[in-house]
C-alpha cells in the first residue's frame, strides 16, 4: 500500500513539473497573441505601439507606480498586469475592448485618482491596464456654465480650468485636488459644497462612452437608462467613459473658511454631541466637516486624548457666518479671529491643508502631498450618537490609536433629490457620511494586516450607531471586506452582497442595464454590477 502511494505521488509530481512550463507557455502564447491584435488594430495616424509598455520596457515600473495612489498594493507581492496602454486616442481604446475580448484578458482601466482599494490595476486573473492619464483635457465654457472634462483629469485641474475663467464658478466635487475625474464622477463623488449644490452626478448634463462593441456614445446615443448609471454607478462596469460635461454652479467672490478644534478636556463630547443635532439642519451654505482622532494629552503626561476637528466652507462673508452660527451652533464657540476670507479658488488649498498665499496653479500638481498604505471604510450616521455611546467610541479610538473618523454632514440639497435619481441612493434620512481612515507608512503584508484589522475593529465597534438592514456603504470609498465577485457562475449573488449596500433599491436597475449594455460581463472588476443570470430552458 506504501508503494502504491508512493509511486501516485512520484507521477503526480512528475505531471506538476510537466505542466507549469506548459502553462506559462500558454500564457506566453495568449499575451504574444493579444499584442499582434493590438498591432493590427493600430492605425497609421496614431500608432499603438507608442502607447504600450511590457514588464520588458525599462520604463514599465514607473508608468505602473506613477498613478498608484495607495502604497499598500505597491509591494512586490501585488499581481503585476501583463502590459499597460496609456491610450491618446479613442481608437486605442477601441483595439483595446475589440482584442481584450477575444483573447479573454481582463482590463483595468485606471483614471489617475486614489482607488482606495487598487482594483483598477491588480488582479488575481491575467489583466491589463488602460489608463487613461493622457486623455484630460478640461474645456471650460463660462458663458453656459458648463464644461467637457475628459475621465483622465484630475479634480485639481477642474477647477484651476474654472477659476481660470471666473472667480464666481465652481463645481461640487472633491476636497482633495489629485482625485481623478473619472472614478470620482462616475460614483457620485461629494464635496463641501454638497449641502447646497448636490453631488458631482447631480451636476452632470451629458457624457462620452465607448460601448463593449467600441462605440462612442454620448447621452442621446446611449439612451437615459446608461446615462443615469454611470452618474452614480460606477462607469467601469458599463464601458469606458470618456468624458463629463459638467454644470458649473455660481460661488461668491468670497468664501469663509475656519478650522476649530475641541480636545476631550476642551467638552469635546458636548460639542460633537450637539454636531450630530444641528450639521444637516444648518443653512445649506454652510458645511462643518467634523474629524476625530487621538492626540497626546497636553495636560497629562504620557497620556492620549480625543481631539474633535471642525472644519468648515461658508459660502458667503465671516460676519454672516458668525450670525448664523451664533443663532444655530453657539456650542462651537467660533470667534471672528478662527474665520478667514478668501475665493472659492484658495478654499479648495486651504481645504487641501496648502500654505496661506500658495499659487493656485499648484492645483495643477498630479502629486499627492502625500503617499502612504492606507485602508478606508465607510457608513451613514442616522441618528445621533448618544453621549455615553461616544464616551464608548472615545475610548476604544484611544485604545487602538490609529484610525481616524470624518463626519461629512448632508441635508439641504442633498435631502430634496429622491434616492431614485441617481444611483447613489443615501440621501435624505442620513445625518452624515462617516470615513474611518488609517494610514501607516511602513511595508509589509503583516503590518498591513495588522492596521486593516484596527479599522475593522472600530468599524466593529460602531455596528449599534450607524445605519441597519443594511448596513449602507459608500462606492467611492471602495471597501472589499463588505464583498467580493470572483465573475464566476454565482457573479450575481455575490454582486449582491456589496450591490445592496452601495445602491440599497437601485442595485436592481444597475443589474438590468448592465446585462442590457454588457450582457458578456466584459467591464468586470471585484466589485463591478453583474449580469442577471442566464435562464437556462
Amino acid at each position: 500500500m506504501r508503494t502504491s502511494i508512493l509511486a501516485i505521488a512520484s507521477l503526480l509530481s512528475i505531471f506538476l513539473l510537466l505542466s507549469i512550463p506548459c502553462a506559462t507557455s500558454s500564457n506566453d502564447s495568449v499575451h504574444e497573441a493579444f499584442l499582434q491584435c493590438l498591432y493590427d488594430q493600430s492605425q497609421p495616424s496614431n500608432p499603438i505601439s507608442a502607447v504600450l509598455y511590457t514588464p520588458n520596457n525599462s520604463s514599465f515600473s514607473s508608468v505602473l507606480q506613477s498613478y498608484i495612489r495607495n502604497l499598500r498594493f505597491n509591494e512586490t507581492t501585488t499581481p503585476k498586469p501583463l502590459l499597460i496602454l496609456t491610450a491618446l486616442d479613442v481608437s486605442h481604446i477601441q483595439a483595446a475592448i475589440v482584442c481584450a475580448k477575444t483573447h479573454g484578458l481582463q482590463m483595468k482601466v485606471r483614471s489617475g485618482g486614489h482607488d482606495y482599494e487598487g482594483v483598477s490595476y491588480w488582479s488575481d486573473s491575467p489583466f491589463f491596464i488602460l489608463d487613461m492619464f493622457n486623455l484630460r483635457s478640461v474645456n471650460v465654457n463660462i458663458s453656459d456654465e458648463t464644461a467637457w472634462v475628459q475621465s483622465g483629469a484630475t479634480l485639481g485641474e477642474v477647477y484651476y480650468g474654472i477659476a481660470n475663467k471666473s472667480n464666481t464658478h465652481g463645481f461640487p466635487a472633491g476636497v482633495c485636488p489629485t482625485v481623478g475625474v473619472g472614478g470620482h464622477l462616475s460614483g457620485g463623488g461629494y464635496g463641501n459644497m454638497m449641502r447646497k449644490y448636490g453631488l458631482t452626478v447631480d451636476n452632470i448634463v451629458d457624457a462620452q462612452i465607448i460601448d463593449v462593441n467600441g462605440r462612442v456614445l454620448d447621452r442621446a446615443a446611449m439612451g437615459e437608462d446608461l446615462f443615469w448609471a454611470i452618474t452614480g454607478g460606477g462607469g467601469v462596469s458599463f464601458g469606458v467613459v470618456l468624458a463629463y460635461k459638467i454644470k458649473l454652479v455660481v460661488v461668491p467672490s468670497i468664501v469663509t473658511v475656519f478650522t476649530v478644534e475641541r480636545t476631550y478636556e476642551q467638552h469635546a463630547t458636548d460639542v460633537v454631541y450637539r454636531w450630530q443635532q444641528v450639521a444637516d439642519k444648518l443653512d445649506n451654505r454652510i458645511f462643518i466637516r467634523m474629524i476625530i482622532d487621538v492626540v497626546n494629552s497636553t495636560t497629562k503626561t504620557g497620556e492620549k486624548t480625543i481631539r474633535a476637528s471642525f472644519l468648515s466652507l461658508f459660502l458667503g462673508d465671516s460676519k454672516t457666518l458668525l450670525s448664523l452660527m451664533n443663532q444655530s451652533f453657539p456650542e462651537l464657540g467660533l470667534n471672528q479671529t478662527d474665520c478667514i476670507e478668501m475665493s472659492w479658488a484658495e478654499s479648495v488649498l486651504y481645504w487641501t491643508g496648502f500654505a496661506s498665499g500658495t499659487p493656485v496653479d499648484i492645483l495643477l500638481s498630479r502629486t499627492p502631498q502625500v503617499l502612504t498604505h492606507l485602508k478606508r471604510k465607510s457608513d451613514y450616521l442616522q441618528q445621533p450618537i448618544p453621549k455615553d455611546g461616544l464616551e464608548f467610541i472615545f475610548q476604544k479610538m484611544i485604545e487602538l490609536e490609529r484610525p481616524v473618523l470624518t463626519f461629512n454632514p448632508y441635508g439641504g440639497r442633498m435631502s430634496e433629490i429622491p434616492a431614485s435619481e441617481k444611483p447613489f441612493p443615501h440621501r435624505a434620512g442620513n445625518i452624515a457620511k462617516i470615513q474611518y481612515a488609517t494610514n501607516w507608512n511602513e511595508d509589509g503584508v503583516e503590518i498591513a494586516n495588522h492596521y486593516v484589522n484596527l479599522t475593522r475593529k472600530l468599524h466593529g465597534y460602531m455596528t449599534p450607531f450607524v445605519s441597519k438592514f443594511p448596513r449602507q456603504a459608500f462606492l467611492n470609498y471602495r471597501d472589499l471586506d463588505i464583498g467580493i465577485n470572483h465573475n464566476g457562475p454565482n457573479s450575481f449573488l455575490e454582486g449582491a452582497v456589496y450591490g445592496v449596500k452601495y445602491f440599497l433599491g437601485n442595485y436592481n436597475r444597475l443589474v438590468k442595464v448592465k446585462t442590457k449594455v454588457d450582457p458578456g460581463n466584459f467591464f468586470r472588476n471585484e466589485q463591478s454590477i453583474p449580469v442577471l443570470p442566464s435562464r437556462r430552458k
